[in-house]
Order: C-alpha cells, then sequence, then structure tokens
C-alpha cells in the first residue's frame, strides 16, 4: 500500500511559477510510474502529466506542454511537478498518483492508477 502526500499549492499570479511534490510512502517508489491529474470544481479529473519508473518516459497534457515538467526523485521518493507562466485555467485541485504494475511505461488515464493522494488546492488568479 502506497501512501502519498502532495503539498505546494497555493495562490499565484497569473504568470507565476510554483513547485508541487508529492512524498511517497509504505510502498517501493522506484518501482512505480507516476502522474500528476487536476480537478476544477464541476469538471472531471483530468490528466496533467506521467512519468516512468526511471524518468525516461514523460507525457504531458497539450494544455500544459512547454509550461510544466514533471520529475522524480527515486531516492528521496518524491514525485515534483514544476510549474511556469501559470494561468487561471491552471487552477484546480492536483494530485499525484501513482501505478504499481508495469512502471516502464507513463499513463495517462485516470483508471491507469492504483494509488491517489488527497490533493493540493492551486489558484491562479488573473
Amino acid at each position: 500500500q502506497v501512501h502519498l502526500v502532495e503539498s505546494g499549492g497555493g495562490l499565484v499570479q497569473a504568470g507565476g511559477s510554483l513547485r508541487l511534490s508529492c512524498a511517497a510512502s509504505g510502498g517501493t517508489f522506484g518501482r512505480y510510474a507516476m502522474g500528476w491529474f487536476r480537478q476544477a470544481p464541476g469538471k472531471e479529473r483530468e490528466f496533467v502529466a506521467a512519468i516512468n519508473w526511471n524518468s525516461v518516459i514523460r507525457y504531458y497534457a497539450t494544455s500544459v506542454k512547454g509550461r510544466f515538467t514533471i520529475s522524480r526523485d527515486n531516492a528521496k521518493t518524491t514525485l515534483y511537478l514544476q510549474m511556469n507562466n501559470l494561468k487561471p485555467e491552471d487552477t484546480a485541485v492536483y494530485y499525484c498518483a501513482a501505478r504499481a504494475l508495469q512502471a516502464s511505461d507513463a499513463y495517462s488515464l485516470v483508471k491507469e492508477y492504483d494509488y491517489w493522494g488527497q490533493g493540493t488546492q492551486l489558484t491562479v488568479s488573473s
């Protein structure tokens, strides 16, 4: 059982930057594929970025490509999301997720993940 805890959310002005972290415990972090998702009020949870176990494969949603960077530190069992040039439409609760099987690839669907954190709120003001 993997326990995921997100942190780093907050209020930021449009054009600003922020880095989210996701600390993992209770499992073998280096064996998991990881992802970031977000959910705005009244909307479904959507894919943001994903990374495979050794960081060779990374996927991004079109809406964040070129602005967000996903990374991981397996020694620190932590996943990161560096967010630059933030926009009001990035406002959402951000969740990290872990997938235990076939971690050699990265995954963009909610149903492909086994474990989820509780989320951290990001609000971008215009």
